[in-house]
């Protein structure tokens, strides 16, 4: 049996051209508004026109296929590479069983199930699905973490006494959580663990959840969201007398446009015009401790 191994990303567009396609997408089919395609087309030129995400998850899976000595692939779950073609790749070189990896430590279940509903639509329902749970929690991930906190911390110097650590992750609909997604309780598990780790180190710390979307749902009802977000906590801490903010985003794992726009330019400005720095600890990537720890969780799937 021939095993491939298959990175699941939610999607960027390589291109601003492909925005409004890809915003359907998100959207489920619904057109966006031109008011939305205007401000994510701001930011995307504001990061320089296009997000690394598709780059930096390509040459991961090509270290993590060496690591493994497995063929490693990434599709998107809403753009391009699409897991449709992805999997036929793998199906091609032979691939009978494939492990689903899902770069969305909190969310995998998400992202397997639609990988699997793929395959069974495109004709692969013989391939065999190996799929990463959950591993927001795992050793490894907390470690590199960690790693990077220590370093940014270091970085401040003095000035870390007077630092407000925030912990961040991608907001989430509430309405979600209430029917039983476990996102919520994983993400202040792993928060909570890392804050253990690190927070002696600074003068306070929070958990923030950022990058909310729309405001309104379906058919117009208003739509509530996991918090406090940041403009919330970044007001806390001035009203507090904190002078700096430094963000470990730990519910992300590569930099995108939620890093390189909503933390190191929307948040930051937030910050200065409240009297404070903001700092950010650095993200995963494709960096060695990732690849392993994406390469050992493939491993203990497989076994």
């Amino acid at each position: 049996m021939k095993t491939g191994v298959l990175l699941l990303t939610h999607g960027t567009v390589d291109g601003i051209g492909d925005l409004p396609a890809f915003l359907t997408n998100i959207r489920r089919g619904h057109a966006p508004p031109e008011s939305l395609v205007t401000e994510i087309t701001h930011r995307y030129e504001a990061i320089g026109g296009k997000s690394p995400l598709n780059d930096t998850t390509a040459r991961l899976a090509s270290k993590v296929s060496t690591a493994l000595g497995l063929s490693a692939r990434f599709a998107a779950r809403l753009w391009r590479p699409t897991v449709d073609d992805q999997l036929r790749a793998l199906a091609e070189e032979g691939c009978t069983r494939v492990v689903l990896m899902p770069l969305a430590q909190f969310s995998s279940p998400i992202y397997a199930d639609h990988a699997k509903a793929r395959a069974a639509e495109v004709g692969l329902g013989h391939l065999e699905f190996v799929v990463v749970p959950n591993w927001g929690t795992d050793d490894r991930l907390h470690d590199a973490f960690v790693r990077r906190a220590r370093a940014a911390v270091a970085d401040l110097g003095d000035a870390a006494r007077e630092t407000r650590l925030l912990v961040t992750a991608h907001s989430l609909p509430v309405m979600v959580v209430r029917a039983g997604d476990p996102y919520e309780r994983e993400f202040r598990a792993a928060a909570e663990r890392f804050v253990a780790a690190v927070g002696s180190q600074v003068g306070s710390s929070r958990v923030v959840f950022q990058s909310q979307g729309q405001s309104s749902g379906p058919g117009g009802r208003p739509m509530e969201w996991l918090g406090p977000d940041l403009p919330a906590a970044i007001a806390e801490a001035k009203a507090e007398g904190v002078k700096h903010l430094l963000v470990a985003p730990i519910g992300f794992l590569a930099d995108h446009v939620e890093i390189l726009y909503d933390l190191d330019i929307e948040a930051k400005a937030w910050a200065a015009e409240a009297g404070m720095g903001l700092s950010r600890t650095a993200s995963l990537n494709d960096d060695d401790d990732m690849v392993q720890t994406v390469a050992g969780l493939v491993k203990r799937a497989l076994a």
